[in-house]
């Protein structure tokens, strides 16, 4: 019985808890089936709110144009986070880069607190997901950036008609394969970041938080003034930052941080100020190895560090610390040290390792001034076995001046290094043994050198690689140097010998430098070189040309004998033969193509007795000399003297505008961003700065913005950056034109000019039709038949695309209407109409002289005379490029025209309107042009209504200044001419 109760009772017992187990999941089941239920109804019911407060919210807070396809509100794409998302979202850039993008994603969500939208119907955003995205983020030369898209000031922003807004409150953002290009032109800086994963989490909208990051940068480039010091890294980082939004102020509490290999951790703080930032960084890389530390270096090694061993112990520590602010002109202070010990460096291959590796180095940069530099190279040193040994110390402050101790010593088998660095693409040999010690200071300035004694000396070099299946052999070099007192003078450099053969060619150079304050210099130099194969040994891309070059020289004698006229003292003979030649400048957007150049050295001269080059579609042929060469690349700001016959078939001005298309890759900085911030545009032409040259100009064509100058002969120089033109005559339109010229360039996008032009014969019409700054500078020409003579001088700006700023013109001249037909002038034919005589639409101004001057954008014109029928009607007064008229027309009355009727015409050259028996018209105000930043500030417009008397001054005052112009421009082209 006892049994058969206890069996009853678990049976019970048993029957309950399936009873309780049953509804638990019946009702389990009835919760997640409403909470799927939900997460399908609630997209449903709330959409047209969820999409119209995204609109309102961008309206409200971005600037930028804000554009993309649709919106979505699902638990399915974040889960479980509710979350509207936005498709194809494309974000424009803040002023003046509106019509560039700033941001455009696949898709960019918000997580909304469900809470908040079911019980108060209101909108709170705690979550950010961007995915798939490209980041443009910009700064210019000016300082201006394109990031500036967020509108903070609510009195500017559309009101909330819905009576409940969107709060944001987020507390995780996250970012998915994010491609950013972070590009500073003001500072120089590039940091290119692709495959970026990103994940913060903290109180973001509170004021002040901590910010956890999970950061993921699959390949990271930075680079500072044009020089990468990081390519194609690997970044890994978990950091925790502390962010007070009121101080902008982020404060580095933990922050690991992975570069490839190479761990590092930093710590600090971030303030953002106004005009820039306040920075106090400490990082450091402790306790790790070579092997780590080689993981940084370009991609290129990396490949060469897998198969090699590499042991030993690094350190490395760095700061910066300061402030940066471009408009205060401060930069914080860098400092570094890098510490490597025991290190082994082994290919499998090599005999001897590379042991003993020992690397103590100390970098100080000042305001991140190069001028204040300082580098403290405690000592490297490695051994390759017994007799193989090398030891460098170096300590260097400054730049231009720059204070020096050095101590280099060692005595290396270049087979062995080679061997044991385990060099893939480079094969070295050659006994290489050096003993260099130098204290003191180096200008070239001052003209101090360092207090020197040591030699280097290589023995049956040998080099190959790779790229070229050749090698440059038998390389000896023993040179020698010294210096006594640590000034130029006591300086002596003597070379003897330095030779090697390439390609069954042998090239010789020897050479004696002494006294470098007056330098006594005897060289002597022969051979044969293909460069183009040269070139290919080293793997220089983009060399598509043989390049040959053959010298025998002899140069002997000293500095001063050119200088001071000297030259029967001088023995500089000899010959260089150039072939086939690419270069490029910094100035020029394409290469030159230098099909042969047959240089002659003779004592002071160096003549080109035959040079023929191409430069895209222009050629050039010079015949002529440079003086004084040898000086000019001794000098460190020396200038190419010489006289030349330039002849050329055809030069097109436009291929060298600075912002042209080309081959060139390596211009400067000023291009390089001037093409960057104006794509469209073509730039100036830049004038070399070193050149003092005179030319006998003898061009058969000439392209310039669609015109086709020919036969174009005359005297042109280049002195002191600018390009000057005399006499110079050429055909036009069919018209024989004589001119005098000065041009400048100012910057990559600006430059200025003066010129003074006479023309015989110039056909109105075809001028009209053919040449631009006719139709802006004389709009009445279109109703003008027949030829005309002018003499006129201006000056002025060019613009980012080497058209003339109009407002910036300055001058006057004379135009001559020799043989002409005037029809239908609206400005004379309103006049005709109103006194019902035809005889003003054809009036005969035959011989007629026509004195303007120019300034300020208005053109001022000097009364003269001409005929109507039994009429003699005078005209005086100014119109402005923009046609505004402001002109006094006498109507001389029959026998003499001695008493005549003052006609007043304003208006437009359009639209004139005329006001009889008035000598006062409107008054035209003059623009205002800021010549300094090439930009207008204010356009000439209509004067307030004024008395007669008032508008006479005004206009004596313009016509004063306007003639003061014409004739400053005058005595600049007689002064730079």
């Amino acid at each position: 019985m006892v049994n058969l109760t206890s069996v009853n009772f678990k049976i019970s017992v048993m029957g309950k808890i399936k009873k309780i187990v049953l509804k638990t999941l019946k009702y389990l089941g009835i919760f997640v089936g409403s909470i799927l239920l939900l997460m399908f109804l609630i997209p449903l019911l709330f959409p047209g709110t969820i999409s119209q407060q995204v609109k309102i919210f961008a309206n409200k807070h971005l600037a930028g144009k804000l554009d993309y396809k649709g919106t979505h509100l699902t638990f399915f794409r974040h889960f479980p986070s509710l979350t509207v998302s936005v498709d194809d979202l494309v974000l424009q850039g803040s002023k003046p880069f509106q019509n560039d993008t700033l941001l455009a994603a696949k898709e960019v969500a918000a997580g909304i607190n469900l809470k908040n939208l079911i019980f108060d119907g209101e909108i709170r955003i705690n979550e950010v997901y961007v995915v798939d995205a490209t980041a443009n983020i910009f700064v210019n030369s000016k300082g201006q950036p394109n990031y500036n898209v967020y509108v903070s000031s609510p009195s500017k922003s559309p009101k909330d008609t819905t009576g409940k807004g969107t709060s944001i409150k987020i507390d995780l953002i996250r970012f998915k394969n994010w491609n950013i290009k972070y590009n500073d032109h003001s500072a120089n800086i590039l940091v290119d970041a692709k495959g970026l994963n990103y994940t913060g989490k903290g109180g973001l909208s509170e004021d002040i938080f901590d910010l956890k990051t999970d950061l993921e940068i699959k390949k990271l480039d930075f680079r500072l003034n044009k020089i990468y010091y990081a390519r194609q890294k690997y970044i890994r980082a978990d950091l925790i930052t502390r962010i007070n939004t009121n101080a902008l102020t982020l404060v580095l509490r933990k922050n690991e941080l992975r570069i490839n290999e190479l761990p590092l951790k930093f710590n600090g703080s971030l303030s953002i100020l106004k005009d820039g930032y306040d920075l106090n960084i400490d990082a450091a890389s402790e306790n790790t190895t070579v092997r780590d530390m080689i993981s940084i270096l370009p991609p290129q090694y990396l490949d060469w560090a897998k198969d090699t061993k590499i042991e030993g112990k690094s350190d490395l520590f760095f700061s910066l610390k300061g402030g940066f602010s471009e408009p205060r002109k401060v930069k914080p202070r860098l400092t570094a040290r890098l510490l490597v010990s025991d290190g082994v460096i082994s290919s499998g291959k090599a005999p001897v390792p590379m042991n003993n590796l020992n690397v103590d180095l100390n970098i100080d940069l000042p305001a991140l001034d190069m001028e204040q530099l300082g580098v403290d190279l405690k000592r490297i040193d490695f051994n390759l076995g017994k007799n193989n040994a090398f030891h460098a110390a170096i300590k260097s402050k400054g730049l231009s001046e720059m204070q020096i101790n050095a101590d280099i010593k060692g005595g290396l088998s270049l087979a062995i290094l080679d061997e044991a660095l385990g060099l893939k693409d480079l094969e070295l040999k050659g006994l290489l043994n050096a003993d260099v010690k130098a204290d003191g200071v180096f200008s070239i300035e001052k003209k101090l050198f360092p207090r020197t004694k040591g030699y280097l000396d290589l023995k049956d070099g040998w080099l190959k690689t790779s790229f070229y299946p050749n090698p440059i052999k038998n390389i000896n070099l023993t040179a020698n140097i010294s210096n006594t007192d640590g000034t130029f003078g006591s300086l002596n450099v003597k070379v003897d010998p330095f030779g090697f053969d390439f390609e069954g060619n042998p090239v010789y150079v020897n050479a004696n430098l002494q006294n470098f304050d007056d330098l006594l210099y005897d060289v002597r130099a022969k051979g044969k070189l293909n460069v183009g194969k040269i070139y290919q040994v080293f793997a220089k891309k983009g060399v598509d040309v043989s390049g040959l070059v053959i010298a025998d020289l002899s140069l002997k004698g000293r500095q001063s004998y050119a200088t001071t006229g000297r030259y029967s003292k001088l023995d500089n003979q000899g010959t260089l033969v150039l072939k086939n030649i690419k270069a490029t400048t910094a100035f020029l957007p394409k290469s030159i193509y230098l099909k042969e150049g047959n240089f002659e050295f003779e004592n002071e001269k160096m003549w080109f007795r035959k040079f023929n080059a191409i430069y895209g579609k222009s050629d050039f042929s010079l015949n002529g000399h440079l003086l004084n060469t040898i000086n000019y690349f001794l000098e460190s700001k020396g200038t190419l003297h010489g006289n030349f016959a330039l002849n050329s078939k055809y030069i097109l001005v436009d291929e060298f505008m600075a912002l042209k298309k080309g081959d060139n890759t390596d211009q400067s900085l000023a291009v390089e961003y001037a093409k960057a911030e104006n794509p469209k545009s073509s730039g100036v032409v830049i004038v070399p700065k070193n050149l003092d040259v005179s030319l006998a100009v003898a061009a058969g064509k000439v392209g310039f913005k669609g015109l086709n100058i020919t036969n174009l002969k005359g005297a042109a120089g280049i002195r002191n950056g600018q390009i000057l033109l005399d006499k110079t005559i050429f055909d036009l339109i069919g018209s024989r034109m004589t001119i005098n010229a000065r041009y400048q360039d100012e910057s990559p996008l600006t430059a200025n000019f003066d010129l003074g032009l006479k023309v015989l014969d110039f056909n109105v019409q075809r001028a009209y039709r053919e040449i631009d700054m006719v139709r802006e500078l004389a709009s009445s020409a279109k109703d003008v038949n027949g030829t005309v003579s002018v003499d006129y001088k201006l000056k002025g700006d060019f613009d980012q695309d080497m058209k003339p700023i109009y407002p910036s013109l300055e001058g006057g001249g004379v135009v001559n209407l020799r043989d002409v037909e005037v029809k239908n002038l609206k400005m004379l034919s309103v006049i005709g109409d109103n006194v019902g005589t035809d005889a003003f639409h054809n009036p005969d101004m035959k011989g007629v002289n026509i004195e303007t001057h120019i300034k300020n954008n208005l053109i001022h014109v000097e009364e003269f005379k001409f005929k109507v029928s039994v009429l003699r009607p005078s005209i005086s007064g100014t119109t402005s490029f923009n046609g505004l008229l402001d002109i006094l027309v006498k109507v001389g009355l029959p026998p003499a025209g001695w008493i005549s009727i003052p006609v007043a015409v304003i208006g437009t050259t359009e639209k004139p309107k005329i006001k009889f028996f008035s000598r006062t018209g409107q008054t035209i105000l003059t623009a205002i042009y800021n010549r300094k930043i090439n930009k207008l500030v204010r356009e000439e417009k209509r004067a307030k209504e004024t008395s007669g008397r008032e508008q006479r001054k005004e206009k004596r005052e313009q016509e004063k200044k306007a003639k003061e112009a014409a004739k400053k421009v005058d005595n600049n082209l007689k002064r730079k001419l």
